[in-house]
């Protein structure tokens, strides 16, 4: 098989979750290289990166559900689809506590639906997005791919049992799918502001002291967007090479231990306001305290390592804000 460029140009790729972080990203570079890109789009999301910097309007869009009955197995046979990244998802752990049954049905009846499609079509490669809170709470950490999947919270449970689903497509039917499980994603275009990193930049911009929701110590692993997004290449082109992989589940982060006190204080020490001091809450429940990743199985399978660290990543992430919002305002910098 070839790798690279050559190995994208004309290909026909199904991207679901397209208006997505990682999505708004991933496309463009497949665009770039090549692809034939496909896009699953739910919701009309003008603020999306893709839509507003025109991504959107260069690729193919099939507009629907994933659980749409017969709209994915349609779409993939029309655009004799060869390769399907499956990001789509309820990704909010907040939403998913307020409404389980809706993150459920996308998250869990989703990813079946979708791999049912594959199966049925011949789709060559699968790459389904997981994340490491499909391990759930464990105290072995960090967490390698060997470990049980045992979420217990809504989100978590919802990424538990998205990989379960796709091993038993791919070791019952011969699919070929891989997991990737990266961990919190970060980067310019997410406009989610109740997450850490783009919370912290949003509210330092306007001035605001950021508030943390939990008492500051819990642990979590990074990836900048970009890195994310070559994963998902590097792991799609190396499981069309070798269909042993399929099944498998590699991880991808920066590996680091950070408490959510310690990246807001590096956020705020990059933006030069470390004089605007977080406030503490401590009102947030059904969280794992501790969760970091060990990425040496992409590392020594795939040869992926991660080109950006977490303070290069925070730079390029408040760039982006930075010109996010001075163009909203109608004010250059």
């Amino acid at each position: 098989m070839m790798a690279g460029d050559d190995f994208w140009r004309g290909r026909s790729v199904f991207v679901t979750g397209a208006t997505g972080l990682l999505g708004s990203w991933l496309v463009p570079e497949l665009v770039r290289r090549g692809a034939a890109v496909v896009a699953l789009v739910r919701d009309g999301s003008p603020r999306s990166l893709l839509v507003r910097d025109g991504w959107l309007d260069r690729v193919e869009t099939v507009r629907g559900s994933l659980t749409d009955e017969g709209l994915v197995r349609r779409a993939l046979a029309e655009y004799s689809v060869e390769t399907v990244f499956h990001l789509g998802a309820q990704t909010l752990v907040g939403v998913a506590k307020v409404d389980p049954v809706g993150t459920l049905e996308a998250n869990v009846r989703g990813t079946w639906m979708l791999l049912e499609a594959a199966r049925q079509t011949n789709v060559r490669q699968v790459l389904v997005a997981s994340s490491d809170k499909a391990y759930g709470d464990s105290p072995d950490l960090p967490y390698r791919e060997s470990h049980p999947l045992q979420g217990r919270f809504p989100y978590d449970c919802s990424k538990s049992c998205t990989d379960l689903i796709t091993t038993m497509y791919a070791r019952t039917f011969g699919l070929p799918a891989c997991i990737a499980r990266c961990g919190n994603l970060f980067g310019g275009g997410d406009l989610n502001f109740s997450r850490l990193i783009p919370g912290v930049i949003e509210a330092t911009l306007h001035d605001r002291p950021f508030l943390i929701r939990s008492d500051g110590k819990f642990v979590r692993d990074f990836l900048y967007v970009e890195d994310a997004a070559s994963a998902y290449i590097q792991l799609a082109e190396k499981l069309a090479a070798d269909e042993k992989l399929a099944g498998e589940a590699f991880n991808f982060g920066l590996e680091l231990r950070p408490t959510m006190i310690e990246i807001t204080e590096r956020v705020l020490s990059i933006m030069g306001r470390t004089d605007l001091r977080p406030v503490i809450q401590n009102i947030a429940s059904a969280e794992i305290r501790e969760q970091f990743l060990d990425a040496t199985k992409a590392k020594s399978v795939l040869g992926w390592s991660p080109r950006f660290g977490m303070d290069e990543g925070i730079r390029r992430t408040v760039a982006w804000y930075k010109d996010h919002f001075s163009a909203a305002s109608g004010v250059r910098e």
